[in-house]
């Protein structure tokens, strides 16, 4: 089993996976290798933005997580491209696995969307995962029994650094007004491990899923609401045009799209089962079993 990009998530799936498999991880830091070695990982070195490193990378594992993030410019994925070569030159792993982002969604203006929904990204990060997604979806028609495409959300949980909107809140950052907010989607960091060591193992042999719990929420309801859970002050409400002039680009571009996101493939083709339903129990870390 190897896991590229072994950050939160994947340590959380290495955790998963650990008694029942050998976990490789890939790593472009020399640093981090005791602390993959104590988890029981086998770090191997290497850096996807340098092709000539993943040699290591042909035929070492039959199973694959991608969870490595494009770059932070342009609009492509050459990462992805180049973690394709290297594990083309030798047979192919059974199943990838990819970690995308339900951004490559666009803005549906809250409509609910299942993965029929066709992707219109409208920046630059939505663009480079969908060239990350149509290589691997390539790859697959041409040789991997299985890939396996996950739309991930807003990822969260009491234990993940900055996984809680509890510094915003402290901060005093504003939201926006019921008429101009969005829909947000989320999912606890726990179920999106626990779905990802699934379809290493079920589905067809190309599948794209929306990995996401069964909240229905506003990004205002959302901070409000973990607001009364803490028993914090919640936060001040603005107009959109108030948030243009306030607000910073990163925290405005995600005030930009809304949409809600549907999971019955989820549910249905992995058979699985929520932890965290929502955010309230993952907010109060108390999950359903």
């Amino acid at each position: 089993m190897l896991i590229v990009g072994c950050g939160d998530v994947g340590l959380r799936v290495a955790g998963l996976l650990n008694a029942s498999s050998r976990v490789l991880a890939l790593t472009s830091s020399v640093q981090r290798v005791p602390e993959l070695q104590a988890r029981g990982i086998t770090p191997i070195l290497g850096n996807l933005d340098e092709l000539h490193s993943l040699q290591r990378l042909a035929g070492v594992a039959t199973h694959v997580v991608h969870m490595a993030p494009p770059p932070l410019q342009g609009d492509t994925d050459p990462r992805t491209r180049h973690l394709v070569q290297a594990l083309a030159r030798r047979t192919a792993p059974q199943c990838v696995v990819y970690g995308s982002t339900s951004g490559v969604y666009g803005d549906c203006k809250g409509a609910w969307i299942d993965e029929t929904r066709a992707v219109n990204p409208t920046t630059p990060r939505a663009y480079r995962r969908v060239d990350a997604e149509n290589g691997l979806q390539s790859w697959g028609r041409r040789g991997v029994p299985r890939v396996n495409l996950l739309r991930i959300p807003g990822i969260y949980a009491l234990n993940r650094e900055g996984g809680t909107p509890r510094e915003r809140l402290a901060r005093g950052t504003p939201v926006l007004h019921a008429a101009d907010d969005v829909y947000t989607n989320h999912i606890h960091a726990d179920d999106l491990a626990r779905a990802t060591v699934l379809a290493l193992w079920r589905g067809p042999k190309l599948q794209i899923l929306n990995v996401n719990d069964d909240s229905d929420l506003r990004m205002a309801d959302y901070m409000d609401l973990a607001a009364s859970l803490w028993q914090l002050p919640k936060p001040p409400r603005i107009s959109r045009l108030q948030a243009e002039k306030e607000l910073p680009p990163i925290t405005l571009s995600f005030m930009s799209e809304s949409r809600r996101m549907r999971n019955q493939r989820l549910k249905q083709h992995l058979r699985f089962k929520l932890r965290y339903p929502t955010v309230r129990e993952g907010l109060l870390g108390q999950p359903v079993f």
